[in-house]
């Protein structure tokens, strides 16, 4: 069993389009999987027309156990489940802070359900925090979106950053380009760039298309709205170099 954490410590880079439609490919694709939603907006959660209610809030989800199986929900698709966000998310780091192991209490939370699941998606707040130092040692692989721009390079920068200086693995974090416009020369220059400096750089990235911002309309993954859109071709091309290269 894997635990693929969507992160990035940048918001409104693709984290959870990513999240909602690779999870949606590697259940199509017959892996059990869960999506954790552990942002304090339930974007995912909202995506899969999931109700974001937490058994016992914040304080049921960090002590684990029944709560966090009475909270788990089926979605509308086949081997694909989704353990809900709600609001109270937003004082998870704050909780932890006062637990014993506070930067492992995702371990604690996510482990029994290692012997359910193949997969667990985990949908990540964008943040640097005590939240995500628990995120950095339960996951296997970080997949980080990359928008092709200089803010985005940067704070991928002060992440590899923040990792090397705090002894976390850094060659469990992977990149992948995300909102791309290959019209512009800045995005396929800083796509060049990127991709040659930069160890764990996927080749296959996301575009900027209709259909991914429809999701939010649809409440669906793109390939179960619009299967052969252009966009559900580039998620599921994302998706086969996501399992050759972390799951298989």
């Amino acid at each position: 069993m894997k635990i693929l954490a969507i992160y990035s410590n940048k918001g409104g880079v693709g984290k959870t389009t990513a999240a909602v439609n690779l999870s949606f490919l590697a259940a199509e694709a017959g892996l059990k999987t869960l999506v954790c939603d552990l942002d304090p907006q339930s974007s995912a959660s909202y995506y899969f027309r999931v109700k974001p209610k937490l058994r016992a809030n914040a304080k049921g989800f960090h002590k684990g156990g029944k709560n966090i199986n009475k909270s788990i929900k089926g979605t509308d698709y086949e081997n694909l489940d989704i353990l809900p966000a709600d609001f109270t998310h937003r004082n998870l780091a704050s909780t932890f802070n006062k637990l014993k192991r506070r930067k492992r209490r995702l371990n604690r939370i996510l482990d029994p359900l290692r012997a359910e699941y193949n997969l667990i998606v985990l949908d990540c707040p964008p943040s640097i925090s005590l939240l995500a130092e628990n995120i950095f040692n339960v996951a296997d692989y970080l997949l980080v979106p990359v928008i092709p721009t200089t803010l985005c390079l940067r704070t991928h920068l002060q992440l590899l950053s923040f990792l090397k200086k705090k002894k976390y693995d850094t060659n469990k974090v992977y990149a992948f380009f995300s909102l791309v416009d290959r019209r512009k020369k800045m995005h396929k220059e800083f796509i060049a760039t990127i991709s040659r400096e930069f160890k764990g750089t996927l080749h296959k990235s996301i575009p900027s298309l209709s259909n991914i911002e429809r999701m939010g309309i649809n409440r669906e993954p793109v390939p179960a709205f619009s299967p052969t859109s252009q966009a559900a071709k580039y998620y599921r091309v994302l998706w086969q170099d996501v399992k050759a290269t972390l799951l298989d």
